[in-house]
């Protein structure tokens, strides 16, 4: 990726207007915070890769190490950051806990991600 900087303005001067109006419509710094954080979530390969998956279905650990080739604890780790962050639940069926989206936000985050690179 090429590397460009920013254009700026050559002279300096403030729009009033723009900023009270925008200052006014601002989100809480706390909640933007809470916004950075989740998309930490999603700046994890591994993380994305199981999101991706449980898109299609439901699944368990063991079937999840086995489809991304990974250990059980490398996956259990990165599930246990995922439902901390409220993106999967879980279920239990049996000895079995099968792992899915917490909602159909977190679908709508992933699909806006890919066709926003795809473009």
């Amino acid at each position: 990726m090429e590397r460009q900087e920013a254009e700026c303005c050559e002279a300096v001067r403030t729009h009033e207007d723009i900023i009270q109006k925008v200052r006014g419509n601002m989100t809480e710094e706390s909640i933007l915070r809470d916004l950075a954080d989740l998309f930490k979530i999603f700046g994890d390969a591994t993380r994305v890769r199981i999101l991706s998956v449980l898109l299609q279905s439901e699944m368990c650990v063991c079937d999840l190490a086995e489809l991304l080739e990974m250990s059980q604890s490398a996956i259990s780790h990165q599930l246990r950051i995922l439902k901390q962050a409220k993106l999967v639940k879980n279920r239990r069926e049996g000895k079995t806990v099968f792992y899915s989206l917490a909602d159909g936000h977190i679908q709508t985050i992933i699909n806006q991600g890919l066709e926003h690179i795809m473009e």
